[in-house]
């Protein structure tokens, strides 16, 4: 096509770097899905590029391969949360960081309670060991670290705390018992089944919050 001073249309680029995107995103939601149906055993560059239905040398050219790729999903298993938490979720009404943790935690439950496709994702993670496994968790757990500093703002945990064991210690105890609950419905004992389950839930994670941050 030629524009009017007899030049050839710039048209082209801007129609590769949508296809770009389509293709990029075709390709992330297949992985992700790929991973939560089979794990690792069956996630690979052909099973990954058959599921997006694009050449698998498409995946190499926009992630580098498959540990690209991994990185990815880790990242953004890492950092879904804060798609559905408030980014003011540290305003002016939470005055201490206890407050700040409390909060946090609370959403993070109810986070993972409404995305099954995360919580398989995150037990893959826990049950496998192998590099692939590793890298994924590395990731996310960066991913997350990264949302929990910026959560935290300008307010200050209590001196002589390890918030970072603290914090780690937390979400991994939510984790699991969101995991245990799709998965079994109760843990040592205690059931995960309803909306009562879950306010008990809730109500020890704010004693042990309270009781470490104040």
């Amino acid at each position: 096509m030629l524009a009017i001073d007899g030049t050839a249309a710039q048209t082209a680029p801007e129609k590769r770097v949508k296809d770009r995107a389509a293709t990029e995103k075709a390709i992330f939601n297949a992985a992700k899905a790929l991973l939560a149906e089979e794990g690792f055993q069956g996630f690979g560059i052909n099973a990954v590029a058959r599921r997006a239905g694009c050449d698998k040398q498409l995946i190499y050219r926009y992630f580098s391969g498959l540990e690209g790729l991994i990185a990815a999903i880790g990242e953004d298993l890492g950092s879904w949360v804060k798609d559905r938490i408030p980014e003011d979720t540290g305003g002016m009404f939470l005055l201490t960081y206890g407050d700040l943790m409390e909060k946090l935690a609370l959403y993070y439950i109810e986070a993972l309670r409404s995305d099954p496709l995360v919580c398989k994702i995150i037990a893959w993670e826990v049950s496998e060991n192998t590099p692939q496994v590793k890298q994924l968790a590395d990731a996310r757990a960066k991913a997350l670290a990264k949302w929990l500093e910026k959560m935290r703002g300008s307010l200050e945990a209590p001196k002589g705390v390890d918030t970072a064991a603290v914090n780690a210690v937390l979400f991994a105890a939510i984790q699991h018992l969101v995991i245990a609950a799709a998965t079994n419905g109760q843990f040592a004992g205690v059931a995960l089944k309803n909306a009562r389950d879950w306010d008990k839930i809730g109500t020890a994670v704010k004693r042990i919050v309270r009781g470490v941050y104040g």
